[in-house]
């Protein structure tokens, strides 16, 4: 195979030069091209939307859920076995992340209970972290999964950043975001910190897979995930890889993205 396509569906809310960098590596590491692509109306596909099936991608970084959503539909997929760790204390090294609840730093609330009758904004219903673990922890306070019978509305951003933008603005209370887009954002926008609060984070959960179409064959998979975990090696990568939070790539196993997920939200913590 001498050209692979790469399809990310996580920017802007991850910045695109990672993706970039990343589609540079494999070439360089794995020995082949690489085609790189932006999806940016949604952050994972469905199985109606199959960017394998449509012959659009060989490979795509996805939220969490599509991986499941996929594999339960029958399509051939595989987790490569490489996942980014941010920098982020929190993730302990880990390639992780966290959902967390921002509301403007005056907002009265001080639970998400507190939460009730606000305008709720979300990037789309494919993300695990913007929408599925909201829907649980209404579940898990005995509001049912449906957001229209606690929030007085509920809205689609488009996508984590812009999310950040409306609660910042005042035109949505509250939106449970990437808590690695919201570090990117408070490092490039330091007003952000005075005028948003974390009134909760929920997880972690596994960071967004990088999946392949199986018929990829098997030794360049590997060959991928080699090329990816040995980034950081390079001082010079990783330093470019710093440069969006991400401290280096981590081996993961395909089973922590099988719905549903291995920790649950009924943990989650307030934030201070």
């Amino acid at each position: 195979m001498s050209k692979i396509r790469l399809l990310t569906y996580l920017a802007p809310s991850i910045p695109a030069g990672l993706f970039e960098l990343v589609a540079a590596e494999i070439e360089a590491a794995a020995r082949v091209g690489v085609a790189l692509d932006f999806e940016t109306s949604v952050s994972g596909p469905t199985p109606e939307a199959d960017p394998f099936a449509d012959d659009r991608a060989d490979l795509a970084f996805v939220c969490g859920p599509s991986y499941s959503l996929l594999r339960d539909a029958g399509r051939a997929v595989e987790v490569v076995a490489a996942a980014p760790v941010f920098d982020d204390p929190r993730n302990a090294g880990r390639p992780v992340y966290f959902s967390d609840v921002v509301v403007r730093r005056d907002h009265p609330a001080q639970t998400f209970r507190d939460l009730r009758a606000s305008a709720w904004a979300y990037n789309d219903r494919q993300s695990l972290s913007g929408w599925f673990r909201m829907l649980e922890r209404l579940e898990a306070l005995g509001f049912g999964r449906d957001p229209t019978a606690f929030f007085s509305s509920v809205f689609a951003s488009g996508s984590h950043v812009a999310s950040i933008d409306l609660v910042a603005r005042g035109e949505a209370d509250v939106s449970a975001v990437d808590s690695n887009t919201l570090l990117l954002a408070r490092r490039h926008e330091a007003s952000l910190a005075e005028r948003l609060r974390v009134l909760e984070s929920w997880g972690p959960s596994p960071v967004q897979p990088l999946i392949a179409h199986a018929a990829l064959p098997a030794p360049l998979r590997e060959r991928i995930a080699a090329a990816l975990l040995a980034m950081a090696d390079s001082a010079d990568t990783a330093r470019r890889l710093r440069e969006f939070g991400v401290l280096r790539f981590a081996p993961v196993e395909e089973s922590v993205y099988r719905l549903p997920s291995p920790e649950s939200v009924s943990g989650a913590r307030p934030v201070s």
